[in-house]
């Protein structure tokens, strides 16, 4: 074949797959005008079939959703249809005759998840000050407000947030506020309530950082890189060198969940390292001098609401906590690619348990101990929420081999629970009833 037939057969080609794409966005889109070549059917509750012919000239309006399962084309026709723009695509198939099905578009948010997990919500706010022995989410599941809506979370002994996921159990920590589950790792094999199991931990004797000796050595990232000096709190929360905890859990998140095949259903929501320095009017610390960088002293935002004084176990002089979901400065909101809501700095979609949310589980007051709820592991293991800068050593706050929270030097060792998000979508599709006997699933 001439190179000039070549070109003219290439055109041919171009023309026919121009006519093969179907074009549908949020307006109208007219369909072609051949009723012989497609069929349109729209979902219809009050139809006996389901759904009812589309006899207008237009394609459904926004709040429907192509239904690829049921849509078929003669002659070998492809359908595909593109979740952002609302495109529909046919490939293949030349002179094939489409019936296209609509469904209405569900929104999944954390309502939906809410109702899926067969949750109600509480509208009572717990006693934090008090460890919960019990299981306080049986009847519903608490609410406050997350950087994505509304989010409810488990609290106490509670005995039906198991999750299966990428061959491990994990438990559910709280449905965020776009519908995803927030999960914390629980081993290689499931475990009841106020066991005692290292399995339970995928990281053992690790540093959050190797070096204590400044600010900067609270963040999951921080600045300068090495062992030089930070000279100004925005130089020790610039996220330029990675902490050995965001290392080894990246590095066992790669293996397990990204290598495996996994990724994809996870969600890059935030996993907030709380760098505020709210000042000794709020931590109570008369020491305090919210600098946050070198060795001066300096409380941490998580403290402020957890506690009052060097050495306290109240609850910042209040009769209740006022938890925080939310991340307050975008610096801090670790996320992979989101750079709309987070600041994009992980290698991965994992991070660790807050203590906001450890205390929200039900942990009780700073100090205290507690056995029986659900984050208890009878091994120690770190949060992403740093605590103080005070006489020359950097803190984070960590869940106690007792299953309270408290603070810790960041160059000690303990372990780590990785905490993940799963998509919305996935959750839409999970079976079970999130027990021990039959955990949360997608078969």
């Amino acid at each position: 074949m001439n190179k000039k037939k070549k070109i003219i057969l290439a055109s041919i080609l171009g023309i026919l797959i121009s006519f093969l794409l179907i074009n549908y966005d949020s307006s109208f889109v007219t369909k072609p005008s051949s009723s012989k070549t497609l069929a349109v059917y729209i979902q219809d509750d009050n139809s006996e079939t389901g759904y009812s012919k589309n006899e207008s000239t237009n394609f459904p309006t926004d709040g429907y959703v192509l239904n690829l399962e049921k849509s078929t084309c003669t002659n070998g026709g492809e359908l595909s249809q593109d979740s952002n723009t609302k495109k529909i695509s046919l490939s293949v198939g030349y002179k094939s005759k489409c019936s296209l099905y609509f469904d209405k578009e569900i929104k999944l948010d954390s309502s939906t998840t809410l109702a899926k997990l067969g949750k109600t919500v509480k509208e009572d706010v717990p006693n934090f000050a008090e460890a919960a022995t019990t299981d306080e989410t049986v009847d519903g599941l608490y609410a406050t407000e997350d950087d994505y809506g509304t989010s409810y979370y488990y609290r106490g002994a509670t005995t039906d947030n198991y999750v299966k996921f990428a061959n491990f159990y994990w438990r559910i920590i709280r449905i965020n506020g776009d519908g995803s589950l927030r999960i914390i790792y629980d081993g290689t094999s499931v475990h009841a309530n106020g066991t005692n199991n290292t399995n339970r931990l995928a990281i053992t004797n690790h540093k959050y950082n190797a070096h204590n000796f400044d600010a900067k050595y609270v963040g999951y990232m921080y600045g300068p890189s090495g062992t030089g000096a930070s000279t100004s709190k925005s130089l020790a929360q610039t996220n330029t060198a990675d902490s050995d905890i965001k290392k080894a859990i990246e590095a066992w998140y790669k293996t397990n969940i990204s290598e495996k095949g996994y990724d994809a259903f996870v969600s890059d929501n935030i996993f907030c390292n709380d760098r505020t320095t709210p000042g000794k009017e709020k931590t109570g610390w008369s020491s305090d001098t919210s600098l946050g960088y070198g060795k001066n002293a300096t409380g941490y935002g998580a403290l402020s609401r957890i506690m009052t004084g060097n050495n306290s176990t109240s609850l910042s002089g209040k009769d209740n906590l006022e938890l925080k979901f939310k991340c307050e400065n975008k610096n801090d909101a670790f996320t992979k690619e989101d750079m709309d809501k987070g600041n994009g700095k992980l290698e991965q979609k994992v991070g660790m348990i807050t203590a906001d949310e450890i205390v929200a589980a039900g942990s009780g007051k700073y100090g205290a101990s507690n056995s029986q709820y659900y984050l208890y592991k009878g091994n120690s293991y770190f949060s992403l929420s740093p605590y103080s800068m005070l006489n020359n050593d950097a803190n984070v706050f960590y869940v106690s081999n007792t299953g309270g929270i408290s603070g810790l030097y960041a160059y000690y060792s303990s372990g780590a629970a990785p905490v993940i998000n799963l998509s919305v979508e996935y959750v839409s599709t999970m079976s079970g009833n999130g027990s021990m006997e039959s955990p949360y699933e997608v078969k």
